[in-house]
């Protein structure tokens, strides 16, 4: 009788643990709450994309707080509280000196840490938000996500709400999103990071009918609230409180930008002008090459040069079009992409002017140079 009565005490102690550990866990999720987004149900719903290495796109947000089989000692259990308390607390102590840039229609977050300590915290807090990467790159301060749906844009109906996630996955946006994130260190011990959004729909193709026979995915404009939602999470998730994340975010911006105007006189290489000296010129170019068909592979401040993949949706063809296959795990865009240098030169105190390149560092005098830097002269002005 003793013995039950001592195991049933054992089952009671070990249950109040449970009990405030999911209540120590949630107060720790929740200082990343936000009704906006939610890409962790998609994520989950989809799974991995097996084109890609498992070691990078794997999530391990919410596998390090499960409790293991019941073959675990009361000892070892208590371990496990007590890790992941002190991982939680980790999360909540947070970084001192830390802001919200803006220049213009720009902002970006300013840390003073080093990259390399910034970099393993700022890819935790993607995969804590549900998302796969497929960029990785430490060396270069360079990360990609998956293409992922927001499942918060999602209406809560009744029919939802009665039968749950039973029937979730039938449930789909049409719209699907992807983020670049980039860290840069303009002086030892501070490191800018900046969150760049590029999004895709779903469309219909109709017959002469009017009937939907199929769907195509196509871009849709760049959402500046994503960003911003996502720089205030990152906010949070290094340590600022969530209203004080979102009253930094939320600061008007300036509407006033810096002019870009495409020169193409026959006499020059052809180039875009920017009435912005270096320091802006070189950040809002990083930008604009983030929200296009541009991967950066690697860059070099001093000497103002970009070297950088681009992918034509045309040079895939009309039937494996870029846009159709956004989501397959054969995608060969990146087998398709061509290099080039984009260079940043300064021509005053307070202008700029940026060239196309080739992979050698020669002039790009060719329909296709003229195409990116219509597409950098788009980005730069919107």
């Amino acid at each position: 009788m003793m013995n039950m009565l001592q195991l049933s005490r054992r089952y009671i102690s070990i249950l109040a643990l449970m009990i405030f550990v999911s209540a120590a866990l949630s107060a720790c999720q929740s200082v990343t709450s936000n009704d906006t987004v939610d890409y962790k149900s998609a994520g989950a719903v989809r799974g991995p994309n097996l084109s890609y290495p498992p070691d990078l796109i794997t999530a391990q947000a919410d596998r390090r707080y499960i409790v293991q089989d019941g073959t675990a000692t009361m000892s070892e259990y208590n371990a496990a509280v007590k890790k992941s308390i002190q991982m939680c607390s980790n999360v909540m102590t947070g970084i001192p000196g830390m802001r919200i840039a803006r220049d213009g229609e720009r902002r970006w977050l300013v840390v003073e840490k080093p990259a390399s300590e910034l970099y393993p915290q700022v890819k935790d807090f993607w995969q804590e938000n549900g998302f796969l990467l497929v960029v990785d790159s430490p060396s270069t301060g360079i990360m990609e996500t998956d293409w992922a749906e927001n499942r918060a844009k999602i209406s809560q109906d009744w029919i939802r709400s009665t039968i749950g996630v039973a029937i979730d996955s039938i449930y789909d946006t049409g719209e699907r999103d992807k983020y670049k994130t980039r860290l840069e260190v303009l002086k030892p011990g501070e490191t800018e990071i900046y969150i760049t959004q590029r999004g895709a729909i779903e469309k219909c193709t109709s017959d002469s009918t009017g009937n939907c026979i199929s769907t195509v995915w196509t871009p849709r404009p760049n959402d500046p609230e994503l960003e911003a939602a996502f720089l205030a999470r990152l906010m949070e998730r290094l340590g600022m409180t969530q209203e004080q994340a979102k009253a930094m975010v939320a600061v008007p911006l300036d509407p006033k930008t810096p002019k870009a105007k495409f020169v193409q006189d026959g006499t020059n290489q052809a180039h875009i002008e920017l009435s912005a000296g270096f320091d802006r010129a070189w950040r809002d170019v990083g930008l604009a090459l983030d929200r296009s068909n541009f991967t950066v592979e690697d860059r070099n401040r001093s000497t103002g040069v970009y070297y950088v993949r681009y992918v034509n949706p045309k040079d895939l063809g009309d039937t494996n079009g870029f846009f159709s296959n956004l989501f397959s795990s054969k995608d060969d865009s990146s087998l398709k992409a061509k290099k080039y240098q984009v260079v940043v030169k300064t021509t005053g105190d307070n202008s700029a002017n940026v060239y196309v390149q080739n992979a050698e560092g020669k002039p790009e005098n060719t329909p296709a140079g003229f195409q990116l830097l219509t597409v950098l002269t788009y980005q730069l002005t919107k």
